[in-house]
């Protein structure tokens, strides 16, 4: 089964994106991984998509990317055509960008050139640490707090920082080769004393161990750090910079996440459509009857809306971009942060009422494990929350409308 790329013909995307298209799709439908271990699979599908050329999409041009910069229409073609096919395979992909995109935004030519090329080519394994148990939307109110060290090197600075604290829900925890972390650097600054560092997965005082299990397997642990030493120039990017950091990162990729659901949506009407067609009761087919039609007309109508709104969101990213940096520049930073907002609300939610419609349609078998339809029920579920849920994205759009 491979997704209609018809949409692809529309104003919001240029020739580049229409090129990746046709090639994507016949490499995504022709992979065949065992996800049965779902951490082992997350390798494997580095391993695959880093040797198909898909992570270079992660990454700028300079450092090995496909692309002069990261570019968020690309990322959500990626990510529509991987969750249609494989939910793993595109939370594989979508790490490797998140979990390195805030060193593409604020490192050092020397962080840039040490890690982004591997995670092009596949080679280092990406991963986001920002959440704790006890700051998950309200990031000031985190914990991990970063200590630099008062003696002092070879040339009169400090030469190491330690870390004490706990991030929790991070994906690729156990799995990834570093993580990108956000510690408190001033206790008493709430989200303007956060700070950001590289981690490397075998730095002293990191345990990785403690995996997490969910509804829908995906590879998520608990980070203990203690005393754990970094370099200091593992910083990344400015001294309490780090919360500014997190956010710009997320902005690049929540379109992308919105990109996911529908990829989830357009699997889940594909297997309604196809269910409907074959499925036969009272001497016809499912597909005959008019409330078969009229649930087949709402799904679709509700996958149209959401991607409508995705594709705006990333257009704006990629387009106007370029009006961040003219006068009218926080008018345009508002519209595009509003517009990712939108996209991620109404496409996971709107997903989630599609691929609930699917699995109704299937009756039995909807809920059979196993099947499609009821992977997707539990897959989707995870995407209104993850990387601002549902209520922080209609916060982020009721305050902005509020605002004029």
């Amino acid at each position: 089964m491979a997704p209609d790329t018809t949409h692809l013909a529309l104003p919001f995307f240029d020739a580049p994106h229409r090129a990746m298209a046709a090639p994507l799709v016949a490499w995504a439908t022709a992979q065949q991984v065992d996800e049965s271990d779902d951490r082992q699979a997350c390798r494997e599908w580095v391993r695959r998509l880093g040797d198909g050329g898909w992570l270079r999409y992660c990454v700028p041009a300079a450092f090995g990317g496909a692309l002069p910069q990261l570019d968020s229409r690309a990322l959500v073609i990626l990510r529509e055509t991987l969750a249609f096919h494989s939910p793993l395979a595109d939370f594989a992909f979508a790490m490797q960008g998140l979990g390195s995109g805030a060193i593409t935004l604020a490192g050092t030519p020397e962080q840039q050139a040490h890690y982004l090329p591997a995670v092009a080519r596949g080679d280092k394994i990406a991963a986001f640490a920002l959440s704790e148990p006890d700051a998950g939307s309200d990031a000031g109110a985190m914990q991990t707090i970063a200590n630099f060290d008062h003696s002092t090197g070879a040339e009169g600075k400090n030469d190491s920082i330690f870390l004490n604290g706990t991030k929790t829900w991070i994906s690729n925890g156990g799995l990834a080769d570093f993580y990108c972390v956000f510690a408190k650097t001033d206790m008493a600054a709430g989200t303007r004393g956060i700070t950001a560092f590289i981690v490397d997965a075998d730095a002293p005082g990191l345990d990785a161990s403690e995996h997490i299990a969910v509804m829908a397997p995906h590879p998520l642990a608990t980070l203990q750090f203690r005393q754990c030493r970094v370099p200091a120039s593992a910083q990344l990017g400015p001294l309490h910079g780090g919360f500014k950091l997190a956010m710009q990162t997320l902005d690049i990729f929540r379109a992308s996440v919105a990109g996911a659901a529908l990829g989830f949506a357009r699997r889940a009407l594909a297997e309604a459509v196809a269910h409907a067609r074959q499925r036969r009761m009272f001497g016809q087919t499912l597909a005959d009857f008019q409330l078969t039609q009229a649930k087949i007309g709402e799904m679709a109508a509700l996958v149209d809306a959401a991607a409508l709104l995705t594709y705006r969101a990333a257009w704006l990213r990629d387009v106007a971009a370029a009006a961040c940096d003219n006068a009218q520049g926080a008018d345009a930073w508002r519209e595009r942060s509003v517009a990712a907002a939108m996209a991620k609300m109404i496409a996971t939610e709107n997903a989630q009422r599609v691929i609930d419609m699917a699995l109704q349609m299937h009756g039995g078998l909807g809920v059979k494990v196993g099947t499609r339809v009821e992977s997707l029920y539990r897959d989707i579920r995870a995407l209104r929350i993850y990387e601002g849920a549902t209520e922080v994205q209609q916060l982020i759009i009721g305050k902005t409308v509020l605002q004029g």
